[in-house]
């Protein structure tokens, strides 16, 4: 997979702990995820639906 070029860090990732985050990108049909502190290390790579499918997962043990 080549590697995305428009990362992003989640919005939580403010003063003081910004560097202790994941960072995430889109890139065609994939979700690609990579550790902030160390983006060299390796990224993990999701189909669309299946992140789509998790994110909504963690959604809803929210609010239980």
């Amino acid at each position: 997979m080549d590697t995305p070029d428009n990362w992003r860090k989640s919005s939580y990732s403010g003063p003081g702990d910004g560097d202790s985050c994941v960072e995430i990108a889109d890139h065609r049909t994939l979700i690609a995820i990579r550790d902030s502190k160390d983006p060299a290390q390796g990224t993990l790579a999701f189909p669309s639906t299946a992140f789509a499918t998790f994110i909504e997962a963690l959604k809803s043990s929210d609010q239980r």
